[in-house]
C-alpha cells in the first residue's frame, strides 16, 4: 500500500470512536500498510538541530505512539523526527473512556487521556527491539504518574534509563490531563527539575503549553537557557475554548488541539524567538496541516516542526505533500536552505 492510498482509505477510520481508529491506525502502521516516502527528497530541507542531523524539519509530535509501537513504518512515512511518548515510570490506565473526541468541522481535537501508557519498562523493552541505525533521530517524551510523583527523582531518573537509546528526550510539564503538571512550568519548579537532571548524554528540551501569559513564559524561558536545555517545544494542547468553534464536542474537557491551536502557538512561537534570538532551539507544534502552516512556524522562529492532528485527519499523504510545499515554498521566497527561513518573521 502507498501513503497515498492509506490516506484514501482514512475516512473510514472516522466510522470508528477516536480512540479505537487510533488503535488500529497504530496496527496497521506497525504492519507497514501505509507504505514509504522518502525522508531525503529536498536538499534544502535537510539541517543541524541540537547537534542532531535532520533530513527535513518535519516530525510527528508525543502522543501518536505512546507505546513505541510503530517507530520505524512511522519513520519510514517521510518524516524528519519522531517523538514517542509520553511515557511515566509505572504503567496507567489514564483517564475514563470517551477521552478522545473529533471536531471535523474544526479540524481539532480534544483529548483527556491522562499519560495512559504501558509505563517504563514496557517502552525501554520496544526500544531495544529498534533496528539500528534509525533512519531518523528519535526522542521520547517523559511525564510523571498521577499519584505518588516525585518530578525532581522521576524525570532524571527517566532521562538515565531512556537516554542511552534515543537522541532526545522532552520534558514534559504541560499536559492539561494529569492534577497539577502544569504548576511544574512554573519558575522555581521547574528551575528543581533541570537541577537535578544528570550530565547530559543526549539533549534536553522542555514541552510548554500555550495559554502561558507573557509574563510567565519568558522565566520559563531564561531558567532553560540557563540550564543548558537545548530546546522548547512550542506547544501543548489549550484549555481555551475559541468561540468560533462550531462542533458539538466543543464543551468536553480536555486539550484542545488541531487547527484552533495555530494561531496561538504560532505567536507565543513568536514571542519565544524574539527573547531567545537563536540561543535554544524552538520546535513549532500547532494545528499543522499544510506546508504553508509549516512554514509559517518557520518564518515564527521554528528550526523544527511536529504534527498530530493534521496527520490524523489527513493520513500518510499529508507528509510529503508538506515536504514538496515545503521545499517550493523556501524557493519562491529565494532561501536555499531551510535554516535561512528561521525567524524570518519574528
Amino acid at each position: 500500500m502507498t501513503p497515498a492510498l492509506a490516506s484514501a482509505l482514512t475516512p473510514l477510520m472516522r466510522l470508528m470512536d477516536a480512540e479505537t481508529a487510533h488503535g488500529w491506525a497504530l496496527r496497521a502502521l506497525g504492519a507497514g500498510l501505509a507504505g514509504r516516502s522518502a525522508a531525503n527528497a529536498h536538499a534544502s530541507l535537510a539541517s543541524e538541530v541540537m547537534g542532531l542531523q535532520f533530513a527535513n524539519p518535519l516530525g510527528l509530535s508525543a502522543g501518536f505512539d505512546k507505546n513505541a509501537l510503530a517507530v520505524l513504518p512511522l519513520m519510514r512515512l517521510g518524516f524528519g523526527f519522531l517523538e514517542a511518548g509520553s511515557v511515566t515510570p509505572r504503567p496507567q490506565p489514564g483517564n475514563p473512556r470517551p477521552r478522545i473526541f473529533r471536531l471535523e468541522e474544526d479540524q481539532g481535537v480534544i483529548n483527556r487521556l491522562g499519560f495512559n501508557n504501558a509505563g517504563l519498562d514496557a517502552f525501554l523493552a520496544r526500544l531495544r527491539a529498534l533496528p539500528r541505525p534509525l533512519p531518523a533521530p528519535l526522542g521520547a517524551n517523559v511525564g510523571v504518574n498521577k499519584e505518588g510523583a516525585v518530578p525532581e527523582r522521576d524525570y532524571p531518573a527517566l532521562y538515565t534509563a531512556i537516554a542511552p537509546l534515543v537522541d532526545y528526550i522532552t520534558i514534559n510539564v504541560s499536559s492539561p490531563n494529569t492534577p497539577g503538571l502544569r504548576d511544574l512550568q512554573g519558575e522555581a519548579a521547574l528551575n528543581g527539575i533541570l537541577a537535578a537532571m544528570p550530565p547530559r548524554s543526549v539533549p534536553v528540551l522542555v514541552k510548554i503549553a500555550p495559554d502561558l501569559s507573557e509574563a510567565a513564559l519568558l522565566p520559563l524561558l531564561d531558567v532553560c537557557m540557563a540550564h543548558g536545555v537545548a530546546g522548547v517545544i512550542i506547544s501543548n494542547t489549550t484549555l481555551a475554548r475559541p468561540e468560533t468553534l462550531r462542533s458539538a464536542a466543543r464543551g468536553e474537557a480536555g486539550g484542545l488541539s488541531g487547527q484552533p491551536l495555530f494561531e496561538k502557538s504560532t505567536a507565543m512561537l513568536r514571542m519565544a524567538r524574539r527573547h531567545t534570538q537563536g540561543r535554544i532551539a524552538l520546535v513549532g507544534v500547532g494545528g499543522v496541516a499544510s506546508a504553508e502552516q509549516a512554514y509559517a512556524k518557520i518564518r515564527a522562529g521554528a528550526a523544527l516542526v511536529q504534527l498530530y492532528s493534521g496527520f490524523a485527519y489527513a493520513g500518510p499523504a499529508l507528509v510529503p505533500r508538506i515536504l514538496d510545499g515545503l521545499a517550493a515554498l523556501l524557493a519562491r521566497d529565494g532561501f536555499a536552505h531551510v535554516s535561512q527561513a528561521v525567524g524570518a518573521d519574528a
